[in-house]
């Protein structure tokens, strides 16, 4: 489908869509009957505003390559760029790379959004400036929807100036239990980070960021916090660090990918019960230990997936691999899912779960 119209007597004329956009988000999109990857290109671009509009099926890495060529960029790291996910793709499915600790995730940087609801309407909320009206807030709706309340056809996002410098510092410490205890020290010192990472459980990564002449002080004092054994990552190897988190790199061949909503409090819980498993479960924690990329291995079933979050109390949704779900575990809101469900697509085309 490359065009609104197109798409609109697709939804008319089906009972059932299950749309994508590039399909780099397998669990989510695999048995997609229809595409967006079509829609594609830049609609308006203000660099002195720091917004832009683009199509739903526009690859994240051209937008990444247009923002980069005046000095911007998006920073919360949209995750599998360099797969060729899409900017609506990584909207419906919520996700955020590792620059979401400092700056916020895509719901802090989606200003508006256009849409085809289950009724083949075109819907438009938000706006293109950043000092937008107040109203219902649809494009929040948006984000994390996986596709359920309506196809995106168009999106507008703010974008940040471009750190002059970055350079990361992966600290080694002796145990999981002694690197956690650092990662929360470091959630309420003042130490301004672009990212903080841990996987494994007892690596952290710190990303900083800004004008060149500081970025060697603010390094000594972030090693002189750390107390542990570091290397500090400049210009290639910073820029490869922050590149495997976003891709999945260190993801293992035959393991699917979970994302899992949590805090620092409960990662010690999490990797007892994964660290009992065999095969064990692949951790990687985001966001200052407030997200967890969970690799879970092929052979373990997805089904076990499911029951392994609930023991845990824990929400998580599938990103990588076959499952016959996209929600896993411990999940609220389904009443004000159907509320909105009987307003956006009364008669439920958009099922099951897309992005």
């Amino acid at each position: 489908m490359n065009t609104i119209e197109e798409i609109q007597e697709a939804v008319r004329a089906s009972p059932r869509l299950h749309v994508r956009g590039a399909g780099t988000k397998s669990a989510l999109s695999g048995a997609a009957t229809h595409s967006v990857a079509g829609l594609s290109g830049m609609v308006e671009y203000n660099p002195s505003e720091y917004t832009f509009t683009a199509k739903a099926g526009t690859p994240v890495a051209e937008i990444n390559a247009i923002l980069a060529n005046h000095g911007q960029y998006l920073p919360f790291d949209p995750p599998l760029a360099g797969r060729g996910a899409t900017l609506g793709g990584t909207i419906a499915a919520g996700l955020s790379g590792p620059g979401r600790y400092r700056f916020g995730g895509v719901r802090d940087f989606l200003l508006g959004v256009q849409l085809v609801t289950g009724e083949g309407r075109v819907v438009r909320g938000g706006g293109k400036v950043v000092k937008n009206a107040a109203g219902f807030d649809l494009p929040k709706l948006m984000v994390g929807s996986l596709g359920r309340y309506g196809i995106l056809t168009e999106c507008t996002c703010k974008v940040f100036p471009r750190p002059e410098t970055t350079c990361t510092i992966r600290a080694e410490f002796v145990s999981a239990e002694a690197a956690l205890e650092k990662l929360c020290a470091l959630a309420t010192a003042s130490f301004d980070l672009l990212c903080l990472d841990a996987g494994p459980a007892d690596t952290l990564l710190l990303r900083v960021g800004g004008m060149r002449e500081s970025a060697d002080a603010r390094v000594d004092r972030l090693n002189a916090f750390l107390g542990a054994s570091t290397h500090v990552l400049t210009d290639e190897e910073d820029a490869q660090a922050w590149q495997s988190a976003g891709e999945f790199s260190w993801l293992p061949k035959g393991y699917g990918l979970i994302k899992v909503p949590i805090n620092p409090a409960r990662i010690l819980e999490l990797e007892d019960a994964a660290g009992a498993m065999n095969p064990a479960p692949v951790r990687h924690y985001s966001v200052g230990g407030n997200v967890c990329w969970l690799g879970w291995p092929n052979d373990a079933g997805a089904e076990h997936a499911d029951a392994f979050l609930k023991r845990l109390n824990l929400p998580g949704v599938a990103v990588l691999g076959s499952f016959r779900q996209a929600l896993l575990g411990h999940q609220t809101g389904d009443a004000f899912a159907r509320r909105l469900l009987s307003v956006l697509d009364p008669e439920q085309r958009f099922q099951p779960y897309a992005a």
